[in-house]
């Protein structure tokens, strides 16, 4: 099973305060999310930014795209995004869009999913169109309410996105602890945020991930 890919989310309200972990972190980091906060404070500068900063690194430019597919997909990888993401809730039309943008700037496109939203078939019609992501979350808004678990339906929904081909990425206030709820499961991608970018040494948190998804997932 292949070792998922660890990556940073970026949601601070500007860039200095988004940059300075990422540059303590980024030794560790595979992929820079350019989180939709970052983004709606600083608009696609921030991606210009990161991207002349660390022109090796895969970034996300998280803009949840629910409609104008093609002009705001092409915004962001002409920014120098990677991936850009569509919410569930896009029509085919929209995702269609996406995906032959993405296709002609060589980038990949994530959907994400909510947690009261899955719909199996439209999936399939996501990976027909190409999107090569999804992601599995627990939400911001369930955090706060105190509800910190992952199910057993979050595990099994990694497991059948996974098998329709989709790179699964899980996000939502992830920690080492609660990587083991998805031992031996077909994780791509782990997103962390407030636990590296709020660490008192953002580095050693990555690393502290890095370590605990080599044991979990070996390769």
């Amino acid at each position: 099973m292949t070792r998922p890919r660890l990556q940073i989310a970026l949601d601070k309200t500007d860039l200095p305060s988004a940059l300075a972990p990422l540059q303590r972190a980024v030794s560790e980091i595979d992929i820079i999310e350019c989180g939709t906060v970052l983004i709606l404070a600083e608009g696609l500068r921030a991606v210009r930014e990161i991207r002349a900063l660390f022109p090796d690194k895969a970034i996300l430019a998280d803009i949840r795209i629910a409609e104008a597919g093609k002009l705001l997909s092409q915004m962001a990888f002409e920014a120098g995004a990677s991936l850009v993401s569509v919410v569930a809730g896009a029509t085919m039309t929209t995702v269609r869009q996406v995906c032959a943008v993405a296709a002609a700037h060589g980038g990949e496109v994530q959907v994400e999913l909510s947690e009261e939203w899955y719909d199996a078939a439209k999936a399939r019609l996501w990976r027909e169109a190409g999107v090569q992501h999804v992601i599995v979350k627990r939400s911001r808004d369930r955090e706060a309410a105190g509800d910190l678990s992952w199910g057993a339906g979050d595990v099994a929904r990694v497991d059948e996105l996974a098998a329709m081909g989709f790179t699964v990425t899980i996000t939502g206030g992830v920690t080492p602890a609660d990587l083991r709820t998805f031992a031996g499961h077909p994780v791509g991608i782990v997103i962390a945020g407030r636990s590296i970018v709020a660490a008192a040494d953002p580095l050693a948190a990555a690393a502290e991930m890095q370590r605990t998804i080599a044991t979990i997932w070996p390769s």
